[in-house]
């Protein structure tokens, strides 16, 4: 369980606060009286620090009816899937008290609706967006089948979600906390991410891995993520190429799941966030270097297409 301390100094501090509280090397030694009084009373002052009537998040229904992104091993649009999980975060967030969450839906070409989509978050002047999407492969990594009589595409190889941060948003730090915080969540409710995006057979769609314990990647490019003026993260929440995990993600009970680690890492981000973002501009420097053609591919344009 994450330590539940207000970050007051860099948001690098916060991250690694993070990744120790999930099952960290730092020790722990055994806790006196005033110690645990002390961890109780931070505790406290943590929960008191986050408003959730005042706290805004967007949850963001990734692509649109017009322009409806991949499509499953069984021929449903991943739009649908997208809209059913995030109303269900959505639901999950008000239940919790975040009466303020904006459940985020477009319409419209696939670039249009991307620039809508940036421009209505930005003008909520929401702390945190979080975009919801499911993944794909690329088509040459498709196989066919045949379901209810009609030729389909699948692959059964990559189950598992995927979470992505741009290092070009200007809350890079804060957003990836949030990220950070989101994977460590879905890892404790017994999802797993999928690593084959740093695989070489991903080609340009090749990503850097950030955070390895909580599957966390660097897509820069990616317009939802770069343009938007506040933390800004995108979760890929299963590959509905793949026919066992469709039908996961089809059902109830896993978007529960997810809906619930979405809620509390939320929560948490809210009690850990600083109380000025302008703390990223420092935080962010150092890590402003570009990793080698070895190490990722990645285009060199903005992407329209999520």
């Amino acid at each position: 369980m994450i330590t539940m301390v207000r970050c007051s100094g860099a948001l690098a501090l916060c991250v690694a606060l993070v990744s120790t509280a999930w099952g960290g090397s730092v020790p722990t030694p055994a806790k006196r009286p005033a110690a645990a009084a002390a961890q109780g009373q931070a505790h406290a002052q943590a929960q008191a620090s986050c408003n959730r009537g005042q706290f805004r998040i967007v949850i963001d229904v990734g692509h649109t009816a017009d322009s409806p992104g991949a499509v499953s091993a069984r021929g449903v649009n991943e739009y649908d899937f997208n809209k059913r999980l995030a109303t269900r975060i959505d639901h999950r967030l008000r239940d919790m008290g975040f009466s303020r969450a904006i459940l985020l839906v477009t319409s419209g070409s696939s670039r249009r609706g991307l620039a809508s989509r940036v421009a209505r978050a930005n003008e909520s002047k929401a702390d945190l967006f979080l975009s919801i999407h499911h993944d794909s492969v690329p088509d040459r990594m498709e196989q066919t089948w045949e379901f209810e009589g009609k030729k389909q595409h699948y692959n059964d190889q990559y189950p598992g979600h995927s979470i992505f941060v741009s290092l070009d948003n200007p809350s890079y730090q804060s957003s990836l906390l949030f990220a950070t915080i989101v994977g460590k969540e879905l890892k404790a409710r017994g999802m797993q991410y999928t690593p084959h995006y740093t695989d070489a057979i991903m080609g340009s769609r090749r990503r850097l891995l950030v955070d390895p314990e909580a599957g966390v990647y660097r897509y820069d490019q990616l317009i939802v993520l770069r343009q938007t003026h506040m933390p800004a993260v995108l979760l890929e929440a299963g590959s509905i190429i793949n026919r066992n995990e469709e039908l996961l993600l089809a059902g109830t009970e896993r978007q529960a799941v997810i809906a619930a680690a979405v809620g509390t890492a939320v929560d948490r981000y809210c009690q850990l966030r600083p109380p000025a973002q302008k703390e990223d501009a420092v935080a962010r420097g150092p890590q402003r270097g570009r990793p080698t053609a070895e190490a990722v591919q990645v285009s060199g344009t903005p992407t329209d297409d999520q």
